[in-house]
């Protein structure tokens, strides 16, 4: 039997990876943080995981944070649209990727989705399982979900 993946059993790995990724990428700390939210308004960027494990992995936060993270990647003092939903895609990519090492063999990460809006609702078809932790670094807040899906209905538990 393949050794199931429970979302909420992995949060140290999850806190240690976005930990990683937003100093080496952004040269901003951060740490986990339960007080604000992202706002209404933000973007909201997707990664898919198909193969032995599938599931998805959300990252949102507000404008503000998204502009700020995407001068950081970027190192510009002035950036785009393109700039910052490229630098959303990016964070939503390296975070599922890293996440890859600690899930079953073979899983691959779809290509990065980024959205725009206020009231926007991201549903992942068949989600039977999520956990969001609210992050804070110098950019701001900012939410990251890990969603695992059961498509055929056969959740293990």
């Amino acid at each position: 039997m393949t050794p199931v993946f429970q979302v909420t059993a992995h949060q140290l790995e999850l806190d240690q990876i976005v930990e990683a990724v937003l100093d080496v990428m952004f040269s901003a700390s951060s740490a986990p943080s339960g007080v604000e939210q992202p706002g209404t308004n933000s973007y909201t960027a997707t990664v898919g995981f198909v193969g032995e494990w599938r599931g998805a992995v959300l990252v949102q936060c507000g404008i503000p944070t998204a502009e700020e993270l995407a001068r950081r990647l970027f190192k510009l003092d002035t950036i785009s649209h393109e700039d910052v939903a490229d630098a959303m895609g990016e964070l939503a990519n390296m975070i599922g990727g890293n996440l890859k090492s600690v899930l079953p063999p073979g899983v691959m990460l779809s290509v990065p989705n980024v959205a725009l809006g206020g009231d926007l609702a991201v549903r992942i078809c068949g989600g039977n399982e999520s956990k969001s932790t609210l992050y804070r670094c110098e950019a701001g807040v900012f939410e990251v979900t890990l969603v695992r899906t059961d498509p055929e209905g056969t959740m293990e538990s």
